[in-house]
């Protein structure tokens, strides 16, 4: 499977690229957000892959970056979903935005999205809630300015938490709580698990 392409870029459209790989030329589909960061025509670049394979037809999906692509493969396993649904919705959303709006449940703005209704939206977010952390760490604690050292910790904060058999909301909760409390040096998994058990426990 391919899952990297470095080459020059022959031509750009809204929909796809063409990169020059040692004279072969790759046809890549992109969303909008990936044309938005790609350099112009003749310029090196490098795209991640997502190498689509069903019985008529091979398709290689191309993502500026990682969590476009793992966003991508994300929202593919929703129902209903399908990867040209899947392009749109990235193309009609950047990646912290949406990630944002499934972790608080904001049906009201992922209906706003073309291609998606009520159901779908609903759809979407209860099969993803619980996984959009993996993506953007900082949209699922609703944190999108904390420093990315906080993100960190509050991701193996949480994943312990759940692992003591604490609900993700509530631990969710714990730890924006916890974490305000707690000085740059005292910031560390270990002491948001400390502070956040006490509060669950009190």
């Amino acid at each position: 499977m391919i899952a990297k392409i470095t080459g020059i870029i022959d031509t750009i459209s809204l929909t796809d690229v063409i990169i020059d790989v040692n004279g072969i030329g790759y046809e890549i589909v992109i969303p909008l957000s990936t044309y938005d960061q790609l350099p112009q025509e003749g310029k090196k670049v490098t795209l991640k892959i997502f190498h689509y394979v069903r019985e008529d037809a091979i398709i290689l999906y191309g993502f500026a970056t990682l969590e476009e692509k793992e966003l991508f493969k994300l929202l593919t396993t929703v129902t209903g979903i399908g990867p040209k649904l899947a392009l749109k919705i990235l193309s009609s959303s950047n990646v912290n935005s949406l990630c944002e709006a499934i972790a608080s449940s904001d049906i009201k703005t992922i209906t706003k999205i073309n291609g998606l209704g009520k159901k779908s939206s609903e759809r979407l977010v209860i099969e993803l809630k619980d996984k959009i952390h993996t993506i953007s760490p900082e949209a699922a604690y609703g944190q999108a300015a904390v420093s990315k050292s906080l993100n960190k910790h509050a991701e193996a904060a949480m994943l312990a938490l759940i692992q003591l058999g604490f609900k993700q909301d509530m631990a969710r909760k714990v730890i924006k709580e916890v974490s305000s409390e707690l000085t740059e040096k005292e910031l560390n998994s270990e002491n948001i698990i400390r502070l956040a058990l006490q509060h669950l426990n009190s």
